[in-house]
């Protein structure tokens, strides 16, 4: 071999031996576990097999309440993930931290990528915007509840239809315990969101003012004198005695109380849909969230819970191209189509609703376009678009606690809901003065 051919040999060995390109990695915090994680995952895999140049890491870091702590404590260390996954009553906390986070309308049109929030639903968008329309987190998986029941419970009990008003749950819930087809009428999960936040938005009645927060960190709590609220609470203390309505807990608790047979009705999330009939061995019908007829406006829509998608800053800038082209492959019809009937939350954007009828899926799973009737019944309302405060974590606890000293007996139900009011406005004070 002459000397030419060596150099050659050489260069190509020095060549060969170099690592391979290195793809930038984004780190993605959520709080999806079970079957939805893994549908998570098989996403971010499917964009990481598109393209090269980036690498979603999807990292579960526990309930929403645990992975908001762990991010914050994160980005204090400077330590923080690309993309977080935060839950709907996070959104007045993050909004807050402005210096922590980069609003995803303004990172596209940084990136230089398409991003149209109109071809979202606008009860989905809603939450997540600005004062001035402008989107600050990624949309990403968002329910809203809806009403299951037992047909076969109603067969028994005499019962054809759901029920629509509250009054008609009342008369069913009492029809169904004394015929003994159920021990219990009805039950809910997540009492806030159920029995304050949902009951407040489908009545068209306000739970606060600037908008239920959305409006400014200078929002006051108002459901205790606006009436329904108190009233609601003391019609489940009531209903509660006879066994028509039976409180099973906080959070999704109760889910296995209609799985069971032993309630007939729950008003769960619609995301709840896919587990519920897997665990349920009895017909299951769905139907929207029954409302106080005598309420002026009502129904009106409900509101979304969920998460969306935060981009925390302080990252290097190389990262952020990477999380926009995320976000615009996330947007394609097909993965939110995929995702909404794989999950049962909500096709959050236009065109995977429409996809999702073009293939068939509603008439192939009926009951599964329930949820999307009931939040775009009317156009949202100051009272319907959704809430948005500081600690409305802690502040829900307060609230879901004064529900159960309502049901225990320990308070009036308009006593609960003064209660509750006032605490829940000290917080939101003490939330305004460390953030302004």
């Amino acid at each position: 071999m002459n000397i030419r051919s060596l150099v050659l040999a050489g260069a190509l060995a020095a060549t060969t031996a170099l690592p391979a390109f290195a793809a930038t990695e984004i780190q993605w915090w959520h709080s999806m576990g079970g079957a939805n994680g893994e549908k998570l995952e098989e996403i971010a895999n499917e964009f990481n097999k598109s393209q090269s140049e980036y690498k979603i890491v999807p990292v579960n870091k526990g309930k929403y309440a645990e992975s908001m702590t762990a991010a914050i404590a994160a980005f204090r260390a400077g330590q923080q993930p690309d993309i977080l996954q935060v839950f709907e009553v996070g959104t007045g906390t993050f909004m807050a931290a402005k210096q922590a986070i980069y609003p995803v309308e303004q990172l596209m049109k940084d990136e230089g990528e398409t991003f149209d929030p109109s071809v979202y639903l606008p009860a989905v968008t809603g939450y997540y915007e600005t004062t001035k329309g402008k989107l600050l987190s990624f949309p990403f998986n968002s329910s809203t509840p809806i009403l299951y029941y037992n047909k076969d419970a109603f067969k028994k009990a005499g019962l054809t239809t759901p029920p629509k008003t509250w009054a008609d749950m009342a008369s069913a819930a009492t029809k169904i315990v004394k015929s003994g087809a159920a021990k219990c009428g009805f039950t809910t999960t997540w009492p806030s969101w159920m029995n304050v936040e949902n009951l407040s938005a489908f009545n068209n009645v306000p739970l606060a003012t600037e908008q239920n927060g959305m409006g400014g960190l200078d929002a006051k709590f108002v459901f205790a004198e606006k009436g329904l609220v108190p009233m609601h609470w003391a019609n489940l203390a009531k209903w509660q005695k006879t066994g028509a309505y039976q409180y099973r807990g906080r959070t999704g608790d109760a889910v296995p109380s209609f799985t069971s047979g032993d309630c007939a009705m729950i008003i769960e999330s619609s995301a709840g849909r896919a587990a519920i009939l897997k665990s349920s061995k009895f017909n299951v019908g769905f139907s929207m969230m029954p409302y106080y007829a005598s309420q002026k406006g009502a129904p009106q829509n409900s509101i979304i819970g969920g998460a969306s998608l935060w981009v925390m800053r302080g990252k290097p800038e190389s990262h952020y191209k990477g999380v926009a082209k995320f976000f615009t492959f996330l947007s394609q019809p097909k993965i939110q189509a995929e995702w909404h009937q794989f999950t049962g939350y909500l096709p959050i954007t236009k065109a995977a609703y429409e996809l999702s009828k073009k293939e068939g899926y509603y008439k192939k799973n009926p009951g599964a376009e329930i949820a999307i009737k009931e939040i775009t019944l009317n156009k949202p309302t100051e009272n319907s678009k959704g809430l948005r405060f500081g600690d409305y974590v802690q502040i829900r606890n307060v609230f879901q606690s004064e529900i159960e000293q309502t049901l225990n007996g320990s308070k009036t139900a308009e006593q609960a809901a003064k209660d509750a009011e006032a605490k829940g406005n000290e917080m939101l004070r003490a939330f305004q003065q460390s953030h302004e």
